[in-house]
């Protein structure tokens, strides 16, 4: 039995575990879901101890537990560690959902529910390559399933720490990454980095009313948005001083694409100068992502002693988290409109990457990729944070990494109506099954 066919043979049974796997509302920023969590970790475990794995643990070293299994290597043959993670966002609005967020239904070729794609998607796509081998793949295989990617991986460290030993190999593939378009995959050679903040506005020692002070006494929340304001030119480039940008890919990314893929509306304009892909990939980006303030149905004739906002700010290959939180920090500071007292609490921190394509064992995974999908595969930045992928080239500097892909750009990942393209998962199944293959002889 030729890999494809034995992909072939396997994929509606790793298709039934993944929906089993969606049926587990593993929300790691919801406490109250701590139990789903750990029940999706069992599962995970479970799932991978019936592939044939020699060991399976649950670790708890960090918040939300993970998994960790291992297949042996052959004599003299490499070893391979697979990563997913099996934690999921928050759903949001479940009425807005076309079907329910953990209820995975297939229609007009797609999985839908929450976590298909992000990343419950890539646990299975391991699955499905090792089920091919019947449990005993021609490389050694290493799987490191984690329960917190999605609050920032802030045990990571922790873990690596605690089961170094138990993950040592010669490469990782970290399957949770984004195609091109459907039918044209992906490889994911650059990494943004995360550093966020709460900021805190004070202008009044009490709230007070608005028609016997205003047009005096500032209130905090007039004094955030104009503070926040400062964050931006009138162009939308990020106006903090000395971040780091990069020149940008070569790869072309029309705005016109972009704009149907972003859910632009016609009138919005995109925010900063440069390529689409020079925006996206080697810029820093900032976005104000939630408010604390009076809601408007509850909204008086008051001005509001206090206000705060958390920002999210992305950081462009090659700049340094720490050390770009303390500009966003000098920055907010040093630009407090009227007087007004500005408190600021560092959150996450997340450092880019950059992510080299080559070798004998890419050059293995890229033709694997490429009989797979019948295309080869388009080097990629990512706007977003893997914080896994810098955190292992620290860990293990000898070992190759690599960015694979389950969802595409209409995937919807941490949206309503999350979705996988199903003829995608099939093809990443094929690729993964084939790159154990051919990595045996690379």
């Amino acid at each position: 039995m030729t890999v494809r066919e034995a992909v072939e043979r396997v994929l509606p049974g790793v298709l039934d575990d993944l929906k089993r796997l969606v049926a587990v509302e593993s929300v790691s920023a919801d406490p109250a879901r701590a139990d789903q969590v750990l029940a999706s970790a069992e599962l995970a475990a479970g799932l991978i101890r019936d592939a044939g794995a020699a060991t399976v643990e649950i670790a708890t070293e960090a918040s939300q537990p993970a998994v960790i299994a291992s297949f042996p290597a052959p004599p003299g043959a490499p070893t391979v560690c697979l990563y997913a993670h099996h934690d999921v966002q928050p759903e949001g609005d479940a009425a807005q959902w076309t079907t329910p967020p953990f209820q995975a239904t297939e229609r007009d070729g797609r999985l839908y529910g929450r976590g298909t794609a992000d990343d419950k998607g890539g646990l299975a796509v391991h699955l499905a390559a090792l089920r091919a081998f019947d449990g005993r793949p021609p490389v050694g295989v290493k799987l490191f399933i984690e329960g917190e990617e999605e609050i920032g991986s802030p045990g990571l460290g922790k873990l690596l720490s605690a089961h170094r030993e138990a993950l040592v190999a010669d490469a990782f593939v970290i399957a949770d990454s984004g195609n091109w378009e459907a039918g044209r995959p992906a490889l994911t050679t650059t990494l943004r980095g995360l550093a966020d903040c709460v900021v805190e506005v004070r202008t009044l020692d009490h709230a007070i009313h608005s028609g016997s002070f205003g047009g005096v006494a500032p209130d905090a929340l007039t004094a955030l948005c104009r503070l926040l304001a400062t964050l931006h030119d009138d162009q939308g480039n990020v106006a903090v001083p000395g971040l780091v940008s990069g020149a940008g890919p070569d790869l072309d990314y029309p705005e016109e694409r972009f704009r149907a893929e972003s859910g632009m509306l016609d009138s919005v304009r995109t925010l900063g100068e440069g390529s689409v892909g020079q925006r996206l990939w080697e810029k820093a980006a900032i976005a104000v992502i939630a408010l604390d303030a009076t809601p408007v149905a509850k909204a008086s004739n008051t001005l509001h002693a206090t206000a705060r906002a958390k920002i999210s700010m992305r950081l462009a290959p090659g700049d340094d988290a720490p050390r770009a939180l303390r500009n966003l920090t000098e920055h907010l500071t040093a630009n407090a409109p009227w007087g007004a007292q500005v408190t600021v609490t560092p959150g996450d921190l997340g450092g880019p990457s950059r992510i080299p394509f080559e070798g004998p064992i890419a050059a293995a995974l890229g033709g694997a990729i490429t009989e797979a999908w019948g295309v080869e595969p388009v080097l990629v930045g990512q706007g977003g944070s893997i914080p896994m992928a810098a955190e292992f080239a620290i860990a293990y500097p000898e070992a190759a990494i690599f960015l694979t892909a389950v969802g595409d750009p209409q995937c919807r990942a941490h949206g309503i109506d999350e979705s996988l393209h199903l003829g995608d998962f099939r093809a990443a199944c094929l690729a993964e099954a084939l790159f154990l293959e051919r990595l045996a002889t690379a």
